[in-house]
């Protein structure tokens, strides 16, 4: 298996009219000032059009619905995310042991996706908010990881296992609701790992 690629549609957009792409950008910039300053709950698409000097109907035109422009900017993260997996410093990124990279990668989506729960529930309107090519590099990756490392059995499965533990459903009730420390669900997660490729390390 050959290391996954950066996604296409994530970050990509085609090509469109200068002023059109002005307005996107606007756009983008007022939606992600407001949820840095009011959180995401603040964000309406009257607000984001005022704050970005449009109309209404320009916000609806290119995102359909509130949750389409939370999908937006998810893949704008997730974007970023997947250009730090593929050539970004180590141990991330290819310049490490795929050990290193496989434990790197655990904390680091872990950490995103707390930093990213209200977005990507906002954007859950829009499919299942990431979309499944977002997951798809995610498994990819992990699968490829387990494979460098020499794992054997069902790769499929265990990078299932492996990704599961890291979804924002299970992380929100962790942290928000039994009130574990992130630490101790990232040295969780790095166990179950070392578990799953320690008979063969």
């Amino acid at each position: 298996m050959s290391e996954p690629e950066l996604l296409p549609i994530l970050g990509q957009q085609p090509r469109e009219r200068s002023d059109a792409a002005r307005n996107r950008d606007a756009l983008m910039c007022a939606a992600q000032k407001l949820i840095d300053q009011c959180g995401v709950e603040s964000v309406t698409m009257d607000a984001v059009a005022e704050a970005a000097g449009v109309g209404k109907g320009t916000v609806f035109r290119r995102f359909g619905n509130r949750a389409g422009l939370m999908a937006r900017l998810l893949d704008e993260s997730e974007a970023a995310f997947q250009a730090s997996v593929i050539s970004g410093p180590p141990p991330l990124g290819p310049d490490a042991a795929p050990r290193e990279r496989l434990l790197a990668f655990g904390r680091a989506r872990l950490v995103s996706n707390l930093a990213n729960a209200d977005l990507l529930l906002a954007a859950s309107g829009a499919d299942t908010g990431r979309s499944y090519a977002a997951y798809s590099f995610t498994a990819t990756h992990v699968r490829y990881l387990l494979g460098q490392i020499g794992v054997g059995g069902d790769i499929a499965l265990l990078a299932t296992a492996l990704l599961a533990p890291l979804e924002v459903p299970i992380l929100r009730q962790q942290v928000n609701i039994e009130h574990m420390e992130v630490e101790r669900i990232v040295a969780g997660w790095e166990d179950l790992a070392l578990r799953i490729i320690r008979p063969v390390g």
